[in-house]
């Protein structure tokens, strides 16, 4: 097992989600980077699908009680082990006994902690991750948190790449409600700055108000990336622990390639929306 020392500000266990449970008010939940996840249990020769350690700003410390292959990824962060440098992005060999650190994150906000076997908390309804909405799954990391491990696997990867991110906007799709807001809306001309009051839930944005009418909308169902448009004008971007359900009209969905680098943006840091071509988003729960 591994034990946790220090969590820092929020650190959470995440796999690959929770499916299929949307018609039940459920979240998907999931890592909000899922490519910087998928790299780690990568490294460490995990299914891609295993669960990892999401640590928002760093600051997470753990022991191990067995040696293992451990790899951190995501936002780039200073790692320790046993207080000497270790790497970023590639797998290091942790022995038993071995603390491995996470110093304070330099810029992005949130990187993964993945162990070779993979974090093996009980599953809630099929899956190990927490969803900080509803507090489905097992809690947030604490000091003194003792997490099991899968069986070993027998090798990590060689090598990897990291996910790099797009210059320029994120692309996005029309959403079932884009008429709404006529030809000349503003969501891509705009350069949107990110509110501090952002989360695993959504990523709220500030910038000039989006004009839109005063009808008011039942709830509809929501898939991640849809961008809701509240009665202020300031977009809201739906991430991995948003609510299945929404009332407010969505004037676009950012396109599942691209949503991963919600996961990084700080707050007062901005982005742009581009219009996707012209093809269908994947539901992603």
């Amino acid at each position: 097992m591994i034990v946790v020392l220090e969590p820092g500000p929020l650190a959470t266990v995440q796999d690959a989600g929770r499916h299929g449970y949307a018609h039940l008010g459920v979240p998907t939940a999931g890592p909000l980077d899922g490519p910087a996840a998928r790299l780690g249990n990568r490294l460490v020769g995990n299914r891609e699908d295993a669960a990892v350690a999401e640590s928002l700003l760093g600051g997470l410390t753990v022991e191990l009680r067995e040696g293992r292959w451990v790899a951190v990824t995501g936002a780039p962060v200073e790692v320790s082990l046993d207080d000497r440098p270790a790497a970023h992005s590639a797998a290091f060999w942790a022995p038993s006994g071995a603390q491995v650190r996470l110093g304070r994150v330099a810029r992005g906000m949130r990187c993964y902690l993945a162990v070779g076997g993979g974090i093996a908390v009980d599953p809630v309804l099929g899956s190990r991750s927490t969803d900080t909405l509803a507090w489905v799954g097992p809690p947030a990391l604490s000091e003194g948190a003792e997490l099991p491990l899968g069986p070993a696997p027998d090798r990590p990867a060689a090598a990897d790449v990291p996910a790099r991110r797009r210059t320029g906007s994120l692309r996005v799709h029309p959403g079932p409600q884009a008429d709404w807001f006529g030809p000349g809306h503003t969501l891509y001309d705009e350069e949107w700055s990110v509110s501090e009051h952002s989360n695993r839930i959504g990523l709220r944005l500030r910038g000039t108000a989006l004009a839109r009418p005063g009808r008011e909308l039942p709830s509809q169902g929501m898939v991640t990336g849809a961008i809701q448009v509240p009665a202020d004008g300031q977009p809201v971007v739906f991430l991995a622990d948003h609510p299945p359900t929404g009332g407010y009209p969505v004037i676009g969905v950012v396109d599942p390639a691209d949503l991963w680098q919600c996961a990084q943006v700080r707050p007062g840091e901005t982005l742009r929306f581009t219009p996707a071509p012209t093809q269908a988003p994947a539901s992603s729960g």
